[in-house]
């Protein structure tokens, strides 16, 4: 008996091909695996059985006839702030609570219309403004590598689902880090694409200029063919000459085994011509612009359901909200400036040939008991500020086996060319750590 769970997209099609399983056999075991481990996860908050069954159904009877498409009988989940037609669509927020999508968003129909079996919605951060999954009104996603920690965020549900075995792939959503962040802390692959290259409707926004759909997987292959189907504009003529770095970390302090997998990437690429990226301000002033300017986007979304339906908002998201909407236009012309500053360094820094290397997070995962670090997002947010596609490779883990990972930015539309660069990474790394999960 295979392994189900185990089988990336490519495997599934030969096994589907061969007769070996089918599209319904593997649906139902994955809602089985949901039943098994969702309850100590809480990856999942709404799952569509009948649905996912159903589609199966479709599934088998296409490769039996000799018309499977791309994704043919993959099971995939996608992020609660995302519409998946007959599933709640609440964005974390207990505000949305009983919304009901009633049509799927065009990433979703994309996923479908390729073959893709949808097996539920995902826990996320309220209303995407923060990264630890710890939603007050849903309750906390841990983390399928080490019982009681985070697994990121926002898109915490997403990467847990991955990282456990719950679906091949998953949809998440980034604002200044939120697929990349969950992809770190899980050991698993995530790529936000350029700005615009997946179509958002049927998004909840944080914020319209830097929220994108990105998928989350387990492994570069399953990227690469999740986006073919869901990403446009790709240019395949592009090629990543120039490695970039940043030339000081500034404020931000790395744990040593963040440090170490650095350095490992750093010597893997060094046979690329190296240039630097200074910064014209300081990691903590970039993400605090951020931060404002997301915020008061939230502020214009949520509208008047903000003042007359407070209650349903929680006091850290209300804190926040109206720390934001205190800021004087100073203040906000002052990170408005610091963003377009940060967002001229890194296009001018990796041009059309470049491709910038980071970590994608300072850290690896924490206790949900622990204060969230502040510095999470710092090396991710200048991909999203700048509208820059991004992959997070994992690297190994720490000391104590936690997950940790490097990240690479290329310049607009260089998808294909930055997995294909990950692929160099992902050899010389060996840095995919399956889950006790798994």
């Amino acid at each position: 008996m295979i392994d189900l769970h185990h089988l990336d997209i490519a495997a599934l099609r030969d096994a589907y091909t061969s007769g070996q399983t089918n599209p319904v056999a593997v649906t139902a075991y994955y809602l089985a695996r949901i039943d098994a481990h969702n309850p100590a996860l809480n990856a999942y908050v709404d799952i569509d059985r009948d649905g996912a069954l159903s589609a199966a159904e479709e599934s088998a009877a296409r490769i039996a006839n000799g018309t499977a498409r791309a994704l043919e009988g993959v099971p995939v989940a996608v992020k609660t702030n995302i519409a998946v037609k007959g599933l709640e669509w609440n964005a974390g927020m207990e505000m949305r609570r009983g919304v009901v999508a009633d049509k799927d968003a065009a990433a979703v129909k994309r996923l479908r219309d390729a073959g893709a079996i949808i097996l539920g919605t995902l826990n996320m951060h309220e209303a995407a403004l923060g990264a630890t999954t710890d939603n007050p009104w849903f309750g906390a996603t841990i983390n399928p590598h080490r019982e009681g920690h985070t697994p990121g965020g926002s898109s915490g549900g997403s990467g847990a689902a991955v990282a456990a075995g719950l679906c091949v792939a998953a949809l998440g959503t980034d604002t200044l880090g939120s697929v990349r962040l969950p992809s770190a802390y899980n050991g698993v692959y995530g790529i936000k694409p350029t700005h615009g290259a997946i179509d958002d409707e049927g998004l909840v926004p944080l914020s319209n200029w830097l929220d994108s759909i990105g998928p989350i997987a387990r492994s570069l292959d399953d990227l690469d063919a999740l986006n073919a189907v869901l990403c446009d504009g790709v240019d395949q003529g592009v090629t990543l000459d120039r490695l970039v770095l940043l030339d000081s970390f500034g404020d931000v302090e790395c744990e040593p085994a963040v440090e170490q997998v650095y350095a490992k990437s750093k010597a893997l690429l060094a046979a690329m011509p190296t240039g630097t990226l200074a910064l014209p301000d300081n990691a903590a002033a970039v993400r605090f612009a951020g931060f404002v300017v997301a915020a008061r986007e939230l502020i214009g979304h949520l509208g008047n359901a903000r003042l007359f339906a407070a209650e349903k908002l929680s006091q850290e998201l209300r804190f926040m909200l109206d720390y934001a909407e205190g800021r004087s236009a100073e203040d906000v012309e002052r990170a408005e400036g610091i963003l377009a500053r940060t967002r001229d360094a890194v296009l001018d820094a990796i041009g059309t040939d470049g491709v910038l290397l980071m970590p994608t997070t300072p850290q690896a995962a924490f206790p949900h008991s622990n204060r969230p670090p502040v510095t999470q997002s710092a090396f991710t947010a200048f991909a999203n500020i700048a509208g820059l596609p991004a992959i997070s490779v994992p690297a190994g883990v720490d000391e104590k086996d936690l997950p940790v990972a490097v990240q690479l930015v290329g310049p607009a539309h260089s998808e294909a060319a930055l997995i294909a660069l990950a692929r160099t990474l992902d050899a010389g790394l060996n840095g995919f750590t399956p889950s006790p999960y798994l």
